[in-house]
């Protein structure tokens, strides 16, 4: 199942970026911890060129904490600044500026030997629905930007000032024009980045159910009583008629049952899942 989403409003964001990087000074990174590999925007790079950056894994309550620890860990080994975080937390909130004037210390110090108090700029960017206004508002300690669960809700540019006097710039979600790769289109889609209206619900519903077939079957039991056995769809089928999803004339609802799998895998009630390990790239 490959999954390509770009809708116009990605190719004007991703513009705007651009021409905005020289209004600041480095960039903010958010990642979602269930899939930081995914996350990881190759048409971003040239905004990574000439900037520092601090990537934030963020969602970490969404994983076990080895899986949050290990990305960082993969961070901190390729030189990168980072912190790993629920994104709501006020302690993170202060290391993450703490990190911010970390990174952006020689403009710092430049401006202190000229008698100036500066004031640091930085670009917020990420996949849609990694909660980089989520990010905003915990550093602001109140909500200031726009917020949801479905990509897409931060439709233009936003500029934050925080009472520290550092100013962050919210960009909207964005996406690549191509996925690196099928399973990297499928993380997004599962961790909800790619629209669900652009998707075979029930296809996304089939390939998670494989990816816990091979990952975590025991989870499958635990939450539906069914055994990881036999195909993707007889699975799906076996959940529908154990959680009762059947429609007239006793045909089971196999579009209802993939919706369920896929909410229960959002909401955490098939577990703490890490859909990517750093050993595994």
């Amino acid at each position: 199942m490959m999954i390509q989403w770009f809708p116009g409003h990605m190719a004007k964001a991703k513009r705007q970026m651009e021409e905005s990087l020289k209004k600041v000074d480095s960039l903010v990174y958010v990642l979602d911890a269930r899939a930081p590999f995914s996350c990881v925007n190759p048409e971003f790079d040239n905004l990574l060129a000439n900037k520092p950056v601090l990537y934030v894994i963020n969602k970490c309550d969404m994983v076990e904490q080895t899986d949050a620890r290990a990305w960082e860990q993969y961070f901190i080994k390729k030189g990168q600044r980072v912190i790993a975080t629920s994104g709501t937390t006020s302690r993170d909130a202060a290391k993450i500026l703490s990190l911010l004037d970390e990174i952006n210390k020689d403009k710092i110090e430049r401006n202190a030997k000229k008698g100036v108090r500066y004031a640091v700029k930085a670009m917020v960017i990420g996949m849609p629905n990694t909660g980089k206004s989520t990010i905003i508002n915990a550093l602001c300690r109140g909500k200031r930007t726009v917020t949801g669960d479905k990509p897409g809700v931060t439709k233009g540019e936003q500029w934050v000032r925080l009472s520290s006097g550092v100013s962050l710039l919210d960009t909207p979600g964005t996406l690549s024009h191509s996925m690196k790769s099928e399973e990297v289109g499928l993380h997004l889609a599962f961790i909800g980045s790619v629209r669900d209206a652009v998707v075979d619900t029930t296809e996304l519903s089939l390939a998670l159910i494989g990816f816990f077939c091979r990952n975590y079957p025991n989870n499958l039991k635990n939450r539906y009583g069914v055994e990881a056995e036999g195909t993707e769809l007889s699975i799906l089928s076996e959940i529908a008629k154990k959680r009762g999803f059947v429609m007239k004339g006793g045909e089971l609802d196999l579009d209802k049952a993939a919706l369920a799998v896929i909410d229960d895998f959002r909401k955490l009630r098939l577990g703490k899942i890490a859909l990517e390990k750093p050993d595994e790239i």
